[in-house]
């Protein structure tokens, strides 16, 4: 195996955690201000398959003894989109209120960005599904694609479901964020 891949794919995961560390401060700071936390199950549910996901992908890897090839390039490609994506979603749209978990603030308006407006759910379909397709192609680790995608794909429509729920029932009725 090119140890760069594994490189590769251990910066990845550092850069999840660091986010995560982000989520952490955060989901502190909104339940101490008045917020909630809803589809616990869900999220626990995501955590445990994007955890599978990174290790099944890095053991594929190394089976596979996989090396730096342009299917890798254009998945580690798509996965600086990915926390491109991300870093934007979390440094410029949504600040102090982003979490991993599903979670809502005290008073929490609606943002009226373009992204939300056009894309509604662009940490999933901007971050999320770029980071794993990109993974699986740096790792070239079709098996594990084809397995846990699938999966992943039905627990990320439940939440995406709850998250429209939460948006038309909670988040709305607050009013619309003002730049």
């Amino acid at each position: 195996m090119d140890y760069l891949i594994f490189i590769l794919v251990f910066c990845v995961f550092i850069l999840r955690l660091y986010f995560l560390k982000i989520s952490k401060k955060n989901e502190k700071n909104i339940l101490e201000n008045g917020g909630k936390e809803y589809g616990v199950n869900n999220t626990k549910a995501i955590t445990i398959v994007h955890v599978m996901f990174y290790l099944f992908c890095l053991f594929e890897a190394i089976v596979r003894e996989v090396k730096l090839d342009i299917v890798s390039c254009i998945g580690l490609g798509l996965l600086l989109f990915a926390f491109f994506m991300l870093y934007y979603i979390v440094n410029y749209l949504l600040k102090d209120i982003w979490t991993v978990k599903l979670m809502i603030a005290k008073n929490h308006k609606y943002n009226p960005h373009f992204l939300f407006r056009t894309i509604k759910h662009p940490n999933y379909y901007l971050n999320i599904f770029p980071e794993l397709v990109g993974l699986s192609m740096l790792c070239h680790a079709s098996v594990s694609f084809i397995i846990l995608a699938p999966i992943y794909l039905i627990i990320i429509y439940i939440r995406i479901k709850e998250e429209d729920n939460l948006i038309k029932n909670v988040i709305i009725p607050n009013g619309i964020k003002e730049f």
